[in-house]
């Protein structure tokens, strides 16, 4: 139940999406794998109505590579990317400073421990658990993310 900002500056809460699959990324608009956007548009379009969410959260907390503003960044994703899916504000994923959300996703996730990178995956099922995660080299298309993600979806 934790709450969280939109890219608009709107509360929201993550219990909102209880029931649902949700893939969980934190994300920057100036990095080698910034192209993710496009993969994690197509895993959201193939999936939504189903049951699926992607939250994006930006972060810059990897040698600076989302150093713009929330408004900059929701312009970004949807010029460049086209994204559709739930964007939240700017967080931090790691240190002091560590957002509650994601200290509780790097806890709870096999293996634990920090998010080396931008573009970090955490697969949530639908009773909130974290069912699994994947690096950020691992593209959102790659097929153990998306098996993964149909196997989370069946159990809805």
């Amino acid at each position: 139940d934790f709450q969280v900002m939109t890219i608009d500056g709107e509360k929201k809460s993550l219990a909102d999406y209880r029931g649902r699959t949700l893939l969980i990324v934190n994300t920057a608009s100036r990095c080698g794998f910034t192209r993710q956007y496009k993969s994690l548009e197509a895993l959201y379009q193939r999936h939504k109505d189903r049951g699926f969410e992607i939250l994006a959260f930006p972060a810059n907390n990897f040698m600076g590579q989302e150093p713009g503003t929330n408004v900059e960044i929701k312009e970004f994703c949807r010029l460049e990317y086209r994204t559709t899916f739930p964007l939240f504000a700017k967080i931090s994923v790691k240190g002091k400073d560590i957002a509650p959300l994601f200290d509780h996703l790097t806890r709870e996730s096999a293996p634990p421990g920090g998010i080396s990178w931008n573009f970090a995956k955490f697969l949530i099922g639908p009773e909130g658990q974290v069912v699994a995660r994947f690096d950020p080299a691992t593209d959102p298309l790659d097929k153990n993310v998306t098996e993964r993600i149909e196997a989370s979806l069946a159990t809805r």
